[in-house]
């Protein structure tokens, strides 16, 4: 449907850090802008490529690493940014902060896309040096702070996020699946017949549990292997994993486009979100969460207070002590054993996400913060 607001009005969404079919940016802020009939691009740090789900990509190219990213990639960002003449620009990343002061100083409207807690991420960055973390946090937490009193808006992806940001100027727009995932998409296969017990999909991470999920992938043995599609953030905790026994109960996708990794999801019989305890993770959800419960599968997480919520007011699932592999793979075996309970919980997660956990119900909220602005 055309919204309207959209009025063809310009908008250019700028990033260096995530990738051009980034589900958030890309695949549900972009792409539904486009369908309501806005003027959309993603300008991003990547090489230059062709359109994508009907959004025009302007690819400045890739940053050779870290540092070469925050300064070369996105002044080239910033450059091709000021070329589009966009009315709203919004932007992904705080190292991008400077692009989106700098935009603002010409007289442009300007966003800010803030994706997580960034100052507790930077306290759980492993290639930080330690005694360089706290200081480093502040010191964002202090910077987003001045920034955001200048810009037109601040967009957060969970609620916890938005009390760091002016109450009048932040709009709360989370990450959920869009209505079509749930509505359509069933897999074919009943549950006794799928191949994997369970599913993990996303980064490949330390903080995100990938160790737990090899773990748990062990504990069941072979005969209930797991499926993991998603990239590793580091080269040498891939290397590890490959090289243990427990690999062998896994089978290892690599990174997909969506319609494969849902296609992945909805082979298992239960999905995993199984983050460590550490401080950005506390007040966030968790995308593939919500994704799992879309799929109909049942839903294994940490069992933070806030996914605890989630999972027992719908009855999707089971929370557990991410850290213990046992109790995990304990939750697996109880869902997967009895496949009418594990289809009850699936269909509840997946009515949760029609009624209340979709996209189509955020995007509105995005619509109507373009309709104020301009």
């Amino acid at each position: 449907m055309v919204s309207t607001a959209a009025r063809r009005l310009k908008i250019r969404h700028l990033t260096t850090v995530h990738d051009v079919d980034d589900s958030r940016i890309l695949r549900r802020e972009c792409k539904s802008l486009a369908e309501a009939g806005y003027d959309v691009a993603l300008v991003a740090g990547r090489a230059p490529r062709d359109d994508l789900v009907g959004v025009r990509i302007v690819g400045v190219g890739a940053a050779r690493n870290r540092l070469d990213r925050a300064l070369r990639a996105a002044w080239r960002v910033y450059r091709a940014a000021r070329r589009e003449r966009a009315d709203i620009y919004q932007f992904h990343d705080p190292e991008l902060l400077w692009v989106g002061l700098a935009l603002k100083l010409h007289g442009h409207r300007v966003v800010y896309d803030v994706h997580e807690d960034v100052p507790k991420q930077i306290l759980n960055k492993f290639w930080l040096p330690r005694w360089v973390r706290r200081p480093v946090a502040v010191a964002v937490r202090l910077v987003e702070h001045l920034a955001s009193s200048v810009f037109d808006a601040v967009v957060v992806a969970n609620p916890a996020t938005a009390t760091r940001f002016p109450a009048g100027k932040t709009v709360v727009v989370q990450n959920f699946p869009e209505l079509t995932l749930a509505r359509g998409g069933e897999s074919e296969l009943g549950f006794e017949e799928r191949p994997f017990a369970f599913a993990y999909t996303g980064g490949l991470s330390e903080a995100q549990g990938v160790r737990e999920v090899v773990a748990t992938a062990a504990a069941l043995g072979p005969d209930m292997p797991a499926v993991l599609a998603g990239s590793f953030d580091d080269d040498s905790l891939e290397a590890q994993l490959r090289a243990t026994p427990a690999w062998r109960s896994v089978c290892y996708l690599g990174r997909l486009p969506q319609p494969q990794v849902m296609a992945a999801i909805r082979s298992a019989r239960s999905g995993v979100a199984l983050n460590r305890k550490v401080s950005n993770y506390f007040d966030a959800y968790s995308t593939k969460m919500f994704e799992y419960m879309a799929c109909g599968i049942p839903v294994i997480c940490s069992d933070f207070p806030h996914w605890v919520q989630v999972v027992d007011d719908a009855d999707c699932g089971i929370a557990v002590d991410p850290a213990d592999p046992a109790a995990v793979a304990a939750a697996i075996h109880k869902v997967t054993a009895d496949p009418d309970e594990a289809r009850r919980l699936g269909g509840n997660g997946r009515r949760a996400v029609v009624e209340r956990y979709n996209w189509d119900h955020e995007f509105t909220k995005l619509d109507a913060l373009y309709r104020r602005i301009t």
